[in-house]
């Protein structure tokens, strides 16, 4: 099992948007965030077959988080 990193973004006309940056262009939506999680799966798994297919390698992705301060 693979593990990404997604980003949940509230959207301006109601439910949420999600992208995976790890893969590029692989972005869903949902009205709840329960939605818009189970979307993304099915949107990286797509993804990540249709890679398969073409026989292009998985991408190496390495997570870091990085600490900013706080604006006042």
């Amino acid at each position: 099992m693979r593990e990404y990193e997604v980003f949940l973004e509230e959207a301006e006309e109601g439910g949420y948007v999600v992208t995976c940056p790890a893969l590029p262009g692989c972005v869903s939506e949902g009205e709840t965030r329960e939605e818009a999680l189970a979307n993304i799966r099915d949107a990286i798994q797509g993804y990540l077959e249709t890679l398969r297919r073409h026989d292009v390698p998985l991408p190496k992705v390495e997570v870091e988080h990085v600490e900013v301060a706080r604006l006042k």
